[in-house]
């Protein structure tokens, strides 16, 4: 890369959020989010992962939050148990509501008093604390934190928008049904004060948690499942970053990329960049294939993790699946070419690749959730 290059503004963004002029589409989607928290409704979203929701939530966040009008947001990917939960949740509701570092601890004591709390600030005071609790009624800790955001908001005369990703998480807590359970049966009470936008990527497990009627969270709100942007709005993108960096690239070209990865979010901005850091003043098929190698290449090592562990009749399945079989696969002809055994096996199947993450079931398709390892895959499978 140039001198010149390397003093210009990244014209693409992929693996972490975007913002700004780096933010394409999804007005419809941001509108709707955006009446949901102005006027409490939950909120479920769901898409698979890099798709963009928590670009959208920050989006939406940044746009309507006021004095007014509080939105906390926080991840609990790495949360392993009811407890640790507790702790997130209290720490980030503090967090995020106050206005002032200081004001932490005063506030930890002020709501959370019940609890006997102590507060930890780490290497960084002004960002970095963390809560626990001095007591072992797990009830008391229970009722206490859940109601945080509903007592905050109301001592100060607010309304609070609770975000939380990969919600899924809570599945794999012990006991997760009863702690969904006292989940809803405590959000459900704070509606005039408090609402909550509840979003994450594994699609099998938000399904459950929010569509079956045997469990806590069924009609607990709005649901609606994220779509990938489309190619009409990604040419237009593609090609004004380039222009605003100097360079070119036809629509054709831009079309390719888009299509290349099926309008995944996050790929579409990583493959648009490899091709702009090889376009020297205008885009080239060879600058396209070029970096289209390259993007293989760079993923290479997690696709074959991917591969680890995966059976000789999963791998016959999602030969199939690259192969452009996405449905029927119980018909004699297919279980016959890719050696698919019974239709009992298929089923098995496919509910360990789901819950893998590898594939995506819809009602009437099933494909891969990873369109980059799609191309990957059968690329793999080609040379064997």
């Amino acid at each position: 890369m140039k001198k010149k290059e390397l003093d210009m503004e990244n014209p693409f963004i992929y693996g972490m959020a975007t913002f700004g002029k780096w933010f394409t589409d999804r007005e419809d989607d941001a509108n709707r989010l955006s009446s949901n928290f102005l006027y409490g409704i939950n909120t479920i979203l769901i898409s698979p992962r890099r798709w963009g929701k928590t670009s959208l939530v920050l989006k939406v966040a940044k746009r309507i939050s006021n004095k007014n009008l509080k939105i906390v947001n926080f991840d609990i990917f790495s949360c392993r148990s009811a407890e640790d939960f507790y702790r997130l949740f209290a720490k980030e509701i503090i967090r995020q509501t106050s206005n002032k570092w200081d004001e932490w601890s005063e506030n930890v004591r002020r709501f959370l008093s019940a609890l006997s709390p102590t507060i930890s600030f780490g290497n960084d005071p002004i960002n970095d604390f963390s809560v626990s609790f001095n007591v072992s009624d797990k009830s008391l800790i229970n009722e206490e934190v859940l109601n945080l955001p509903f007592k905050i908001a109301r001592k100060k005369r607010i309304r609070i928008v609770v975000c939380i990703d990969e919600f899924q998480q809570i599945m794999e807590f012990p006991d997760h049904k009863n702690f969904q359970k006292q989940l809803r049966s405590a959000w459900q009470l704070q509606a005039q004060n408090v609402s909550y936008c509840l979003y994450g990527s594994k699609k099998h497990l938000m399904y459950a948690l929010f569509s079956k009627q045997s469990m806590p969270f069924y009609k607990f709100g709005d649901v609606f499942f994220l779509q990938k942007i489309s190619v009409e709005h990604w040419i237009p993108y593609i090609q004004q970053r380039f222009e605003e960096t100097g360079k070119f690239i036809s629509a054709e070209l831009a079309n390719k990329i888009c299509e290349t990865v099926e309008n995944h979010s996050s790929y579409v901005q990583q493959l648009s960049w490899l091709v702009w850091t090889r376009t020297e003043k205008i885009t080239t098929e060879n600058d396209f294939n070029d970096a289209k190698t390259d993007l293989l290449n760079q993923n290479s090592i997690l696709f074959q993790n991917y591969m680890e562990g995966l059976t000789a009749l999963q791998l016959n399945f999602l030969q199939a699946i690259a192969n452009g079989i996405y449905d029927r696969f119980s018909r004699n002809e297919i279980i016959a070419k890719y050696k698919l055994g019974t239709s009992a096996n298929i089923s098995r199947v496919k509910k360990s690749l789901e819950k893998k993450e590898i594939i995506d079931i819809e009602p009437k398709m099933v494909t891969f959730n990873d369109p980059v390892f799609r191309i990957w895959f059968k690329k793999s499978i080609s040379m064997i």
